[in-house]
């Protein structure tokens, strides 16, 4: 199985339609991020100066999108890190699986929209950094 690094973690634009209406955007399966989605969540109103995540996925990918307002996601693969600032609804950053991450920095209002490859399983989660690091070394 190939290793992830960082540079598998990306920003992926999404399509993004615009008249005097407005604009509508969309993401389909598989086309326009590399997963078939099976659950989509989200998180709002977190408290200034709090963060989320703080794990990895073992099996999950995710695709990240801010909705409303800014936030930081922060990916780390065992080697190095990488800060990628989310502020526009029109992209999105792909989360492989065995990728660590941290999202803080949220401004208020802020909206992320998550949408993962897998349905919830409290099994797939890393929370020990370190734990990470010796299964991540390994693959």
């Amino acid at each position: 199985m190939k290793k992830v690094t960082l540079e598998d973690c990306r920003l992926i634009a999404i399509p993004e339609v615009e008249d005097r209406r407005g604009k509508l955007s969309f993401i389909e399966n598989s086309r326009n991020i590399p997963f078939d989605i099976k659950r989509v969540f989200y998180i709002l109103d977190v408290p200034e100066g709090e963060g989320r995540a703080d794990h990895s996925n073992i099996s999950v990918e995710e695709f990240v999108i801010s909705l409303a307002g800014s936030f930081d996601v922060t990916v780390d693969d065992g080697n190095g890190q990488k800060k990628f600032t989310l502020n526009r609804p029109n992209f999105g950053l792909y989360l492989p699986k065995m990728t660590w991450r941290r999202l803080d920095n949220f401004s208020k209002g802020a909206i992320c929209l998550v949408l993962a490859s897998s349905l919830y399983d409290p099994n797939d989660y890393l929370f020990d950094y370190n734990e990470f690091r010796r299964i991540n070394s390994r693959e």
